[in-house]
């Protein structure tokens, strides 16, 4: 029986980090994983090929659009499916080639096949490499799976998840979209510029659940604007496939008829068949419960990113497997989950962090805050990027940073600056008083934080 000091279970961005990790910090690291490459959802079905997807139809959209005040004459412009498809794919296979170059230069042991925890410190592996294998310490990091939801029936064909909606073999006349979160955004803005008439649908009154509402509001604008259609407050009792059709059915509303239906409601921890119950590994509701130091109540099985509590992102598992491996090396390891970026890679990009002004008035915190549009920076008007803006949110007290909200061109990189701001604990005045190159989209940020104190020398 193969022995190893730790044994992953999950080849995602958790998964794979955590192994590369400890391969550095010198233990005997072996990986499992079910799909014949590595990268779990993240790189193989989520975020990477849906990033790819993003930037081609958008770049398709802006020929037809933004050329011409450019100076710019094109004409007859189209695009070929099968080559975009082709194009997502060869990025999706530059990273798992990628990962497996980082696994043999790690000397990392890779298992294929699915695991099950049968003791604790006992794997057994079925597929591929069947077979037993020990381990001083197991780490679970499987990941998350598409959330069902009641009366949707999913074909995979003509009503599936973002998996399928990654490679339709044609854009589809009508696409209806449940569900107005990342995910459902996203993909319906690929193909809404593709041509397809898109139709969101989500249970609640706004869309972008948690995100700062001012933001999500003009995120709304924006996405009508371009076309995408919003039934909100709608609940969406069945989905079903009537003579090739998608039929959804919303409470109190007409039925809606799709060429094609995303369901894009959330995910849900990914534990099936992993013999939690063979040990009486705790969970609730449905996500393996850990304390500080990602130990499950069996003292040598961990768990991190998507199976325990927190948001469901891929840098987070990223972080979660780090601090988890480090902790097992040196008893130190921690992540800061109140520091957590989040974003939407729509056009405009949308990027959050830290509080939002609901939760901050939900807990009686006396903030000030400060908004700097793009409209007001040189940098975007050249890039003829002026939607969007950027809010900076401080403690009334100490002008310590409590959030930052962005809804522009490059949010998902200008929140960084944000990221790292809040992580040594800075103020507003801090990032007011940090040299921005001139001219640059970062000067939105600096212009938020002067306006706090309401200075911003621009507006």
């Amino acid at each position: 029986m193969n022995k190893h000091d730790i044994v992953i279970i999950g080849g995602g961005p958790g998964g794979y980090v955590a192994a590369i990790r400890a391969a550095q910090l010198g233990f005997n690291v072996a990986l499992v994983e079910k799909e014949k490459v590595l990268g779990g959802t993240c790189v193989r079905v989520g975020c990477i090929p849906s990033k790819a997807l993003l930037v081609s139809s958008e770049l398709f959209e802006h020929s037809k659009t933004k050329l011409k005040e450019h100076g710019i004459s094109a004409t007859n412009i189209k695009f070929n499916l099968k080559q975009l498809l082709a194009r997502k794919d060869s990025v999706v296979k530059s990273n798992t080639d990628g990962l497996d170059y980082l696994f043999k230069k790690n000397k990392i042991t890779r298992y294929l096949g699915s695991a099950e925890i049968i003791a604790k410190n006992d794997i057994k592996i079925t597929g591929e490499d069947a077979q037993n294998i020990t381990a001083k310490n197991i780490i679970i990091a499987t990941g998350s799976k598409v959330a069902s939801l009641k009366g949707v029936e999913l074909d995979g064909k003509t009503i599936g998840t973002s998996t399928e909606a990654l490679n339709y073999k044609s854009v589809p006349k009508h696409l209806l979209v449940i569900g107005a979160g990342v995910i459902g955004l996203e993909l319906g803005s690929v193909w809404r510029r593709l041509g397809a008439k898109v139709t969101v649908l989500e249970y609640l009154d706004r869309i972008l659940p948690g995100t700062d509402v001012e933001i999500a509001k003009e995120a709304l604008k924006v996405f009508k604007k371009q076309g995408i259609d919003f039934k909100l407050s709608a609940k969406v009792v069945s989905a079903k496939v009537v003579a090739k059709k998608a039929v959804v059915e919303i409470e109190g509303q007409a039925a809606i008829k799709a060429d094609k239906v995303l369901l894009a409601t959330g995910r849900i921890a990914n534990t099936d068949g992993l013999g939690l119950e063979n040990l009486n590994i705790k969970t609730e509701r449905g996500r393996i419960i850990v304390n500080n130091k990602f130990q499950t109540n069996i003292a040598n099985i961990y768990a991190i990113g998507d199976v325990i509590d927190g948001p469901m992102l891929a840098h987070k598992a990223e972080e979660d497997g780090i601090a988890c491996v480090e902790i097992l090396k040196t008893g130190v390891g921690h992540v800061n989950y109140d520091i957590m970026p989040a974003i939407t890679y729509t056009e405009p990009e949308i990027a959050s962090l830290g509080k939002t002004e609901e939760e901050l008035t939900n807990l009686g915190i006396n903030y000030k805050r400060g908004v700097f549009p793009y409209m007001a920076n040189g940098r975007a008007r050249a890039l003829g990027n002026t939607t969007g803006k950027v809010k900076v949110l401080a403690d009334a007290t100490t002008d310590r940073i409590l959030g930052v909200h962005i809804i522009g061109s490059q949010a998902g990189d200008l929140i960084a600056e944000a990221v790292a701001a809040m992580t040594f604990g800075a103020s507003s005045e801090d990032i007011a008083r940090t040299i921005h190159a001139h001219p640059t989209l970062s000067e939105i940020l600096k212009e938020a934080a002067l306006a706090v104190e309401n200075r911003a020398i621009h507006i």
